[in-house]
């Protein structure tokens, strides 16, 4: 069967996209679809408690956002650019998306905040992205927090306020290009109270490339290439997932990436397994999910890879008719936007 990318097309006013996050992270809204049966209803995010159920298990992304937006001066030019770090590769060098790509190329050199980071180009990717090699005294991690900015999606167009408001309460490993946004609507207060109703809660770790917000561009979404990205599942978390699903309660992942890891690292009879390694699972409807039953998550972009995974749980139908209530009851949209829990009842 063939599926094209305008199958998941549906109209938004952009004035819904979301352009800041709201002061109280769990007072966004949250609309619950059934799978099963495309019944839905709308809830604040706070009453999520209500809706898991003592020996469910909650799936968290716990990756940290670093600053990864740097702005360059070429030597000899003055001319500004603009850096966006996607990938780590040493400890000096990086992948980065670079713009005016034709003011970057090989040999050419850069300063950021006055000399206190050099770096040249050292290197082109077949993709275009160009390897960046850095020079500077000093810890890494606190030059790029003094110096870089978050990189928030294309779509937002406020400057934010507050860098934390673009991380999770829980964020820990640093890596990630882009916030896994369903995890923002979580306070330590609502993730305490739903460890007491006797919900285990697993982090997992899936470093967010920018290829998130890649748009779809072939007509038939089998021809997309999929981005890879790195995660880690330890010991611990694939235990207290396996034994969830041993003991009949549910596997709720909180955003398509810790989906997307766990999917990743499981064996066909759905058990996951501890390990670290890269993934481009792409998941579209006719996927058969092995682990994941319920999943919290955002809305997302028409015609995205991620609109392709919440109908694969959901059914295309069932997500695009959500959708559509979502847009005539004025839902926040995007990365600061309101949330959606896909559930089993």
């Amino acid at each position: 069967m063939e599926l094209k990318k305008s199958d998941f097309y549906y109209d938004l006013p952009e004035e819904l996209i979301a352009q800041d996050p709201l002061a109280d992270r769990s007072s966004s809204r949250l609309l619950k679809l059934n799978k099963n049966t495309g019944e839905f209803s709308h809830h604040h995010f706070s009453d999520i408690i209500d809706f898991l159920h003592e020996g469910d298990c909650l799936v968290l992304n716990n990756t940290k956002v670093i600053p990864a937006r740097l702005f360059g001066v070429r030597e000899g030019t003055g001319a500004s650019v603009e850096f966006l770090l996607l990938k780590r590769l040493s400890d000096t060098d990086w992948e980065c998306l670079v713009k005016p790509g034709k003011k970057a190329k090989v040999g050419y050199r850069f300063t950021y905040g006055d000399g206190i980071l050099n770096s040249e180009i050292v290197d082109i990717t077949p993709e275009g992205n160009r390897i960046i090699r850095f020079e500077f005294d000093g810890i890494w991690e606190e030059i790029l927090d003094r110096l870089g900015e978050m990189p928030l999606p294309p779509y937002i167009t406020h400057k934010l306020q507050d860098k934390n408001r673009y991380q999770t309460v829980y964020a820990k490993f640093d890596g990630s290009a882009a916030a896994p946004t369903a995890g923002l609507h979580f306070t330590n207060e609502l993730l305490e109270k739903i460890s007491n109703k006797g919900v285990k809660i697993a982090y997992v770790t899936l470093h967010v490339g920018l290829g998130t917000f890649r748009p779809v561009k072939e007509d038939n979404i089998l021809d997309h290439h999929m981005h890879s990205e790195w995660y880690q599942v330890t010991k611990e978390a694939a235990d207290t997932i396996n034994e969830t699903q041993k003991a009949g309660g549910r596997i709720i992942c909180v955003g398509t990436t810790s989906c997307r890891t766990i999917e990743s690292a499981s064996d066909e009879n759905g058990m996951v397994r501890a390990e670290s390694k890269d993934t481009s699972i792409f998941i579209y409807p006719g996927y058969k999910f092995k682990v994941l039953d319920c999943l919290i998550t955002n809305f997302h972009l028409p015609e995205s890879t991620l609109i392709m995974l919440v109908s694969a749980l959901a059914g295309r139908e069932n997500v695009l008719n959500a959708y559509e209530e979502a847009v005539k009851e004025k839902y926040r949209f995007f990365s600061f936007g309101d949330a959606m829990f896909i559930t089993n009842e």
